[in-house]
């Protein structure tokens, strides 16, 4: 199960420091366990939250 969330870096400075986002889109999967930043294609984001959850 997937839950994902979108959250407007400028208005939520704190949360935009914590995670230490410079631009967008910045996708952050489970807490910090992967990152994609930037437009990526479908399969690189899949592939990215597959390796998350080995590491889980």
């Amino acid at each position: 199960m997937i839950r994902a969330e979108g959250v407007e870096a400028m208005e939520f400075s704190e949360l935009a420091n914590r995670y230490q986002i410079s631009g967008v889109p910045d996708t952050i999967i489970n807490d910090g366990a992967a990152r994609v930043v930037g437009a990526v294609p479908e399969i690189n984001l899949l592939e990215e939250v597959k390796q998350a959850m080995q590491g889980r």
